[in-house]
Parts: structure tokens; sequence; C-alpha cells
């Protein structure tokens, strides 16, 4: 049974990863971390500080918000524990710290926990130079109005994964406004928040004459909570180094 530290517990992926964990038999949380106490959780202890809980522990998950990275990072340095990040927005030097963190543990980083959109990165990867220079790219992504990062980290994932398996540079143009004509090296990102809406992403390549779209729904949370326990299972045991779903998926 892998013991589980969740950070970010009563948010709203953190519930609902609570939830599913209950349905595993090779997964356990074991304690739940979260500044907002207000609510907690019947069948696991919950504290407003990591450093609070003493008890055993084999990978920390965090779906909170980059500003868990410095506390989270010193504690699984100092337990050698396994770091699973979920969360997104993180800005360069957090990346970097990251990175940095890696040589000693082994961290997880991900933009998106869904299997479907990480097979889709795959596939821009392998499309994207066949495509390219008679099509313009641009990415849409829709979520929920309580979101707070705009681009979302799957957004600029797939954006990535295209610019990474192209020779020609492109730039990033995030919404349109103005007067000015597109160029042919731009990769346009628009997001919409409103509602409820779990997650959308689309992926247009606009030629001449045909359009191609590729398209990812997300229809409930569970798919993402269940890709952060999947990452927890494949990270107990792993060397320090940077890992990925591409890893999970494939390892």
């Amino acid at each position: 049974m892998i013991k589980i530290i969740l950070n970010g517990c009563n948010g709203r992926m953190g519930k609902t990863i609570s939830e599913l964990a209950k349905s595993y038999d090779t997964v356990k949380i074991v304690a739940g971390i979260d500044k907002f106490l207000k609510e907690t959780n019947s069948y696991f202890p919950t504290y407003d500080d990591i450093n609070k809980y003493q008890g055993e522990c084999d990978v920390v998950l965090d779906f909170s918000s980059p500003k868990s990275l410095p506390s989270l990072s010193q504690y699984c340095l100092e337990k050698k524990l396994p770091l699973v990040l979920c969360t997104t927005g993180y800005s360069e030097d957090e990346y970097k710290a990251i990175k940095e963190l890696s040589t000693k543990i082994p961290v997880f980083n991900s933009g998106n926990m869904s299997l479907g959109i990480n097979i889709l990165s795959s596939i821009l990867k392998k499309i994207s130079p066949l495509l390219f220079k008679g099509f313009d790219i641009e990415i849409i992504e829709k979520h929920h109005n309580q979101k707070v990062d705009s681009p979302s980290g799957t957004a600029l994932m797939l954006a990535n994964a295209i610019k990474s398996s192209l020779e020609d540079q492109v730039e990033y143009v995030h919404g349109r406004e103005g007067l000015k004509k597109r160029e042919k090296n731009e990769i346009g990102i628009h997001a919409v928040r409103g509602g409820s809406i779990v997650g959308e992403h689309e992926v247009i390549f606009a030629g001449i004459g045909e359009t191609i779209v590729l398209k990812h729904t997300a229809l409930s949370r569970d798919v993402f909570a269940s890709g952060a326990l999947r990452a927890c299972e494949f990270m107990c045991g792993k060397v320090p180094g940077i890992y990925t779903m591409d890893d999970v998926i494939h390892g």
C-alpha cells in the first residue's frame, strides 16, 4: 500500500482525489495538507503545515498552487521522498527550482494528468512538422471561472509539444486585438473562462481550403485524479530525476 500526503486536500481536485482514492487498493492517503481547514475529511488527518505530520509516507502529491513549492521541496528533501507536482502556473524561476530539486530527489511534473491529453501531445509532435508550412496553428482552451492561471498549463504543454517538433522558430501570441496581420511563425493561444467548464483544449490547423481540428474535452475531474494517483504509484522507488506522464504511460 503506497502512503500519500495530499497537499491541497480541500481544493476542487483535492476533494476529487480523496474520494477516488477510496476505491484504490494500492494507495492510501495518510494525511491532507491545506491552509483552509474549515472542512475536515473523516478518513485522514488534515494539517495546515506539512511539517506537523509525523507519520509514515511514501510520496507527496501536490494539487494546490505554486506557493507550496518551497515547503514541499524542503520536506521531501529532508525525508528523501518523491514529489508529484500536478500544480500549474509556475514561473520560470520556479521551474528552475524544480529542475534543481530533481537532481536530489525524484520529481514528477506535468501540465496535465489526463491520459488523453498526453496522447494528444504525442500526436502533435508527429503531425506538426508535416503541417506547419501549409497551416496556421491556433490553440483555444476553456476552463471554469475560478481558474487563476491563464493560459492553462495544458495549453502551454500542447504549444511546447508543437514547438519542440519544429525546426522553425515560432512565437506564442496570447489573444489578438487591434490592427495587425497574423505572422506565419505564430502559434495563437486563447483562454476562455466561464461557468463550471472542467477543461476543453482545441488545436486548430487552418490551411487553404481545409481545417484540421484536434480536441480534448474533460467531462469529469476524475480523469485528472486517476492520473495523479497513477503517477504516485509510478514514482515510488524511482531515482532522482524529472518524470512526466510520458514516463507513466510508457513505463
